[in-house]
Parts: structure tokens; sequence; C-alpha cells
């Protein structure tokens, strides 16, 4: 049975920093693309950013891109969202997601396979 479990959220100020850690358990990790996707409330989820199998990551705006980076560790099974410089339009509920290869990567809610239950981000201005 696979397990997706985030961790890491919480209250922050504006210019902080938080570290999110999704651990995934019951699957091959290295075989997976593990993605970021956010949802604000009222809003639909989106895309945060995602990194592949060989470890190449891309994000959904610039402005993500120049502020978070996203990681990978195969040996524990775990994925980071490394955010820096939060804005209060960043405050949203966080979620880790797996899609298996060989299929190809995608920025897509509905292409991913499994998802942990999500992890609180606030940020006060």
């Amino acid at each position: 049975q696979v397990h997706v479990v985030e961790s890491g959220g919480g209250l922050v100020q504006a210019g902080g920093s938080l570290r999110l850690s999704c651990t995934a358990s019951g699957l091959s990790f290295s075989s997976y693309t593990m993605a970021w996707f956010r949802q604000a409330p009222g809003k639909e989820r989106e895309f945060v950013g995602r990194i592949d199998w060989r470890g190449s990551s891309i994000y959904n705006t610039d402005s993500v891109k120049n502020r978070w980076t996203i990681s990978r560790d195969s040996a524990k099974n775990t994925v980071y969202l490394q955010m820096d410089r939060l804005e209060p339009n960043d405050t949203a509920v966080y979620y880790c997601a797996a899609r298996p290869r060989p299929l190809p990567s995608t920025n897509t809610v509905a292409d991913y396979f499994y998802w942990g239950q999500g992890t609180q981000v606030t940020v006060l201005s």
C-alpha cells in the first residue's frame, strides 16, 4: 500500500522560509516523478513544481523558480520543497503527488496517481 505524507508546514512571517518534506512508501520512489501542488481557499489546486526521477526540476512560474527549490533524496524516499522569501499569497495547503515512469512528467492534477493529505502553509503580512 502506498503512503505519501507531507510535513513541515506552519505559520511564518512574510519574507521567511519553510521547508516542506514529503515521504513516500510502498512504491519504487526512484522511478517516480514527484510534484508539489497547492490549493488556496476558494481556488483550484495548482501546480507548483516537480522533480523527475533523474533529478530534473521545473516550476510553475518564474516567481516560484526564483524563490523556491525542489530536491529529492532517494535514500530517504523523500522530496523537499525549500520555500524562501515567502509571500502572503503563498498561503495554501501544499500537496505532494507521485506519478510513475515511464509516463511523461506533467503539471496536471489528474495525471498524478498518489497524493498526500496536505500541509498548511500560512504566511502573515
